[in-house]
């Protein structure tokens, strides 16, 4: 009897199971199938102007909320996003920046449902560049048979660029140590530039400078006849 029933008009029972499979997957609550995620981007400026410098910004970290697919945002991480504001048309005379949701791109399928900030601060100043004098640094002091006839730098100038507050006429860039207590006879020594402060750069290819140390014995004959070259 259970047979009969199982197998009379077995083609009807076949489809009325798949119609409720069908039924439960059309009325099983969205919130079972979506899930929320919180995630931390990096806000990156693009297309800063070249004659305009970042002295100050905000913390340019962007919290977004995201809902999709629960089998998708179990494997969603920050890098499967980017947060970019164009910066191709900021000025100096602004300090805030709207940061909306079209900022933020995310993958297929996914909704940014919030996100915040909703501004970020940004200070610009104009880069300026100027010509600094290298000076060297010297350090220890010659043995007492001998003395100091010249020290010359090259290059003597360098340009250096930087926020215009950042950049002052009197400043120097100053070389790596030179120690010259144990100098025997004239010698050349390649060094580093180190710049009066971070926020200034070196507009060189060749960010180093040779210093000619120049000496002779007191009794007066020449230790420079011919000039060596060496590294600090």
């Amino acid at each position: 009897m259970l047979k009969d029933f199982l197998t009379r008009n077995w083609e009807l029972k076949l489809l009325a199971v798949f119609l409720a499979i069908i039924l439960w997957i059309v009325m099983i609550p969205e919130e079972k199938t979506f899930a929320e995620k919180t995630l931390s981007l990096n806000l990156e400026l693009i297309n800063l102007p070249q004659d305009i410098e970042v002295v100050e910004k905000s913390d340019t970290t962007v919290n977004i909320k995201i809902r999709a697919r629960k089998r998708v945002i179990s494997q969603l991480a920050p890098d499967d996003f980017s947060a970019q504001l164009d910066m191709s048309k900021a000025s100096i005379y602004q300090e805030e920046y709207p940061i909306n949701r079209s900022l933020i791109k995310t993958p297929p399928g996914v909704e940014v449902i919030s996100f915040s900030p909703v501004y970020i601060h940004v200070r610009l100043e104009k880069t300026k560049k100027i010509e600094m004098e290298v000076v060297p640094t010297i350090i220890g002091k010659l043995a007492e048979d001998l003395r100091l006839i010249k020290i010359e730098v090259n290059p003597p100038k360098v340009t250096v660029s930087g926020p215009e507050s950042k950049v002052r006429p009197k400043d120097k860039v100053i070389t790596s140590p030179i120690d010259v207590s144990a100098l025997t006879e004239s010698v050349v020594v390649e060094v580093d530039l180190i710049l009066p402060r971070p926020e200034l750069r070196l507009l060189a290819l060749y960010p180093r400078a040779r210093v000619n140390i120049v000496i002779e014995k007191k009794n007066g004959s020449n230790s420079n006849q011919e000039t060596k070259k060496g590294k600090k």
